[in-house]
C-alpha cells in the first residue's frame, strides 16, 4: 500500500524521520532524529535497504531506541576486540581488586578477544557467544585439551560485566550476554569439619609452626587473605583473674594468673595477595620466558598488601578465650624465631610469618594446612572449608543473621546459604528436638480441668 503523499504546502515537523526512494542506487532510504551531538548539531542516523517495508521496519527500530534512550552512540561503531581491550585495561583495572583482575585478562585476551573480537560490537548476538562457550568447551586443535565447564563459565560472566558496561555508555544498545545460556557448572559439595574432626585438627595445630594460624580459621573463619594480613597491633586482649577472690595471686597481674581468663578482638584491616609477575622486559616477552615470573626484570608481582575483599570485610570480631591462649603461646614461639634471626629478621608487626618475619606466602600457607590435615588424620579439604565449618558453627549456635554477617565479613544475607551448611550432627539433633516436643509426656500434677502443659525435652 502507497503511503499517503502530503498535501501541497505542508512540510513534515522537525525532527520527524523520512523515507524516499534513489533512483540513483535502486535503494530506499530512511532518516531518524534520535538527538543531538555533542556539537549541537542534530544527530540522524541513516539506514537504507532494498525494499521499502524493509526500511519501514529499520525506521521504527531506531524511533523505539530513540524513545526508550538505548540509541548507541554516534559515530563509527568499535569492535568487540576494541571494546575489550579498553574495558579492561582503562574501566576495569584500575577499579576492582588485582585477583579479580588476573580472571578478566585471562578471559578476555585467551578466549573472548580470539573468539568473537572481529565482530561489531553493536551486531554481537546471543548465538554468537553460545557458539563460542561450545567451541572452548570441545578438543582444540593440534591436542588441545577441552576448557572446563568453570572456566567457560567465568569468560561469560567477564562477558557479562563488560558489554553491561558498554550497554551504560551507549556503546551497544542491548548485552546478549544476559540472553546467551552460558555452560551448566556443577556445584561442588562442600562437607563442614565435624566438631570431632575440628578438634583434633585445633589439637594437632598446636604441634606446627603458625599452628594458631588455622585455630583462627576454625573458629573465627577469617579468610586466607584476612588472617595472613593480621598484625599484633589488630590484636587486643584484656585480662582477668580466674581464681578465687582474696587469693594471694590477686595481687599479681591477671596475665600472670594461673587461672587467667582473657577477652579480646582482631581487627580486620588489610589482607595478604599472590598477585601474578608481569614482564618487566620491552617489549613484554622479549625476555624469552612466557610467563612473567621468570622474566629478569618482572615487576609487580609477589606477596603483597591489599585492600579487604569489601567494606562489610572491615570488622572487628571477638575471640574466644581458647584462642586468645593459641596466639599468645604463639607469640612465645614467634619471640624464639627473631632471636634466631637476629639481624635478618623483618620488624613489620606481622601476626604469622615466615622465618624471617615476612608475610607468609600463600603457597606455603596452603602446604602447611595439607600437612596438617595429614598430621591429625582427618579427610582432605581446601583451607576455605575452615570457613564454611566455622559459619556452620555459628548456624548450631542459633546466632541471629545480622550478627553472623558481621562476624563473617558478608554484604549480602544470601551468601550464608553458601556457607552454612546443616550437616549430620545438626540434623540429628533437630529431629531429637522434633520428638522431645512432639511425644513428650503430659504433666501429671495438671488439674484435670485445667490445660495441659507439655514438658520439652530440649
Amino acid at each position: 500500500m502507497a503511503r499517503k503523499k502530503r498535501p501541497e504546502g505542508t512540510r513534515r515537523p522537525n525532527g520527524a524521520s523520512s523515507i524516499y526512494y534513489s533512483e540513483k542506487d535502486g535503494k530506499w532510504h530512511g532518516w531518524v532524529t534520535v538527538g543531538v551531538r555533542d556539537d549541537g548539531k542534530p544527530d540522524r542516523r541513516h539506514v537504507k535497504r532494498k525494499r521499502e517495508a524493509e526500511v519501514i521496519d529499520a525506521v521504527r527500530g531506531l524511533e523505539q531506541q530513540r524513545d526508550s534512550g538505548k540509541v548507541r552512540k554516534p559515530g563509527r561503531a568499535w569492535t568487540v576486540e576494541k571494546w575489550l581491550r579498553h574495558w579492561v585495561e582503562n574501566i576495569a583495572a584500575p577499579s576492582v581488586r588485582e585477583t579479580t583482575m588476573v580472571g578478566y585478562r585471562s578471559s578476555v585476551y585467551k578466549h573472548l578477544i580470539p573468539g568473537i573480537g572481529a565482530h561489531r560490537l553493536d551486531k554481537l548476538q546471543p548465538e554468537h557467544l553460545e557458539t563460542l562457550y561450545a567451541r572452548l568447551q570441545k578438543p582444540r586443535e593440534q591436542g588441545g585439551k577441552a576448557l572446563k565447564a568453570a572456566t567457560v563459565h567465568l569468560a561469560h560472566r567477564t562477558a557479562n560485566v563488560a558489554f553491561n558496561e558498554a550497554v551504560r555508555r551507549r556503546r551497544m544498545v542491548e548485552n546478549p550476554a544476559r540472553v546467551a545460556k552460558a555452560p551448566r557448572v556443577e556445584q561442588e559439595d562442600i562437607i563442614p569439619f565435624t566438631r570431632e574432626e575440628a578438634r583434633g585438627l585445633i589439637d594437632k595445630a598446636a604441634e606446627i609452626r603458625n599452628g594458631a594460624r588455622y585455630v583462627v580459621a576454625l573458629s573465627v573463619g577469617l579468610r586466607r587473605g584476612e588472617a595472613l594480613g593480621l598484625k599484633w597491633s589488630d590484636y587486643a586482649v584484656k585480662w582477668r583473674h580466674g581464681c578465687p577472690k582474696g587469693s594471694t595471686c590477686r595481687s599479681r597481674d591477671a596475665s600472670k594468673c594461673d587461672l587467667r581468663e582473657g577477652r579480646g578482638t582482631l581487627t580486620i584491616r588489610r589482607a595478604i595477595q599472590q598477585r601474578t609477575w608481569q614482564h618487566g622486559c620491552d617489549p613484554d616477552g622479549s625476555c624469552g620466558h612466557r610467563l612473567g615470573a621468570y622474566c629478569p626484570h618482572r615487576r609487580d608481582g609477589g606477596v603483597v598488601e591489599s585492600e579487604v575483599k569489601s567494606r562489610a570485610g572491615r570488622r572487628v570480631i571477638g575471640l574466644p578465650h581458647p584462642v586468645i591462649e593459641s596466639l599468645e603461646t604463639h607469640r612465645s614461639h614467634q619471640e624464639i624465631d627473631r632471636e634466631r634471626a637476629a639481624n635478618l629478621w623483618a620488624d613489620e608487626g606481622w601476626i604469622f610469618t615466615n622465618r624471617l618475619g615476612r608475610p607468609v606466602h600463600p603457597t606455603e600457607d596452603h602446604r602447611a594446612w595439607k600437612a596438617l590435615l595429614r598430621l591429625a588424620d582427618v579427610r582432605d579439604a581446601r583451607l576455605h572449608d575452615a570457613r564454611h565449618t566455622a559459619a556452620t558453627f555459628l548456624l548450631e549456635l542459633k546466632v541471629p543473621l545480622p550478627a553472623v554477617m558481621e562476624l563473617m565479613g558478608w554484604s549480602n544475607a544470601a551468601i550464608a546459604k553458601r556457607y552454612m551448611h546443616t550437616n549430620e550432627e545438626f540434623v540429628t539433633a533437630i529431629a531429637a528436638e522434633i520428638g522431645g516436643h512432639l511425644w513428650a509426656e503430659e504433666d501429671d500434677t495438671d488439674d484435670d480441668d485445667g490445660p495441659a502443659t507439655v514438658r520439652l525435652a530440649i
